[in-house]
């Protein structure tokens, strides 16, 4: 039977990394991919049946192709390690490798855990990614932020999902977003594309409108109104620090 290996990326993770690593212990094998965590991150990995490997970050898509290439089972899952796979899902996944079926890769719900609070719409709704996939079969493409997953064959979908606990803090939450801010500016400048005062002062409102009313993030009561609010400011800071590179500023 076809092995699995489970990919946990990690940086500063020591608040949820032990729950990601309980729930891929069905898997033959848990490869954490880590970006020289500076807290207990590896010492709390570590007391369990895991492989280490440490790589310094520059792009999610290369951090985990990296790990891909390292890992020695043929089917893989990526799971960040803000992430959960409830029971009924790793019987799936676990069914559904011995099954041997065509599919060569399978996209996965998630299911967002947000200031305490099931997100079930705004930007939250009907999220999926693709999560499962044979190693031979799939690479992540050259995205440096929301990276995509490129897939030789063709693609199904399992019925259960993960858990991502999205809020560890008001703080990190918004660290979190100007980090990938910056990835995404970058992508942006080295495609050529340039800032504007229309992204700056019209997008991150829109943004705030169709994620909040047009998508009724309002239904999800005050976390609605926080993650739709942190969202548009992550739109206005792509584009503030787009417009930076372009004038070689930081």
């Amino acid at each position: 039977m076809a092995g699995l290996t489970i990919i946990i990326p990690t940086l500063n993770e020591e608040e949820f990394i032990e729950q990601a690593i309980m729930s891929a212990s069905f898997a033959d094998e848990i490869l954490i991919i880590d970006s020289f965590s500076r807290d207990r991150t590896l010492d709390i990995a570590k007391k369990h049946r895991v492989t280490v490997c440490q790589r310094a970050f520059d792009n999610f898509s290369s951090q985990k192709n990296y790990a891909i290439d390292r890992a020695s089972h043929e089917w893989i899952f990526i799971l960040d390690a803000d992430e959960v796979i409830i029971p009924e899902l790793q019987k799936e996944i676990t069914s559904e490798i011995r099954k041997a079926g065509p599919h060569k890769a399978y996209e996965v719900k998630t299911v967002r855990m947000f200031m305490g609070r099931q997100m079930k719409y705004g930007t939250a709704k009907n999220d999926t990614k693709t999560l499962l996939f044979q190693k031979q079969h799939a690479r992540f493409g050259a995205k440096l932020v929301h990276e995509n997953l490129v897939v030789e064959g063709s693609r199904g979908a399992l019925k259960h999902y993960i858990l991502h606990y999205t809020y560890r803090g008001f703080d990190h939450f918004v660290s979190k977003k100007n980090h990938y801010a910056w990835l995404q500016a970058r992508e942006m400048f080295d495609k050529g594309k340039k800032a504007n005062i229309f992204h700056i002062l019209v997008k991150p409102p829109f943004r705030f409108f169709s994620e909040y009313i047009l998508k009724r993030g309002f239904m999800d009561g005050f976390p609605g109104f926080v993650n739709a609010y942190i969202n548009s400011y992550g739109v206005m800071t792509r584009y503030i620090k787009l417009w930076l590179l372009q004038h070689q500023q930081k």
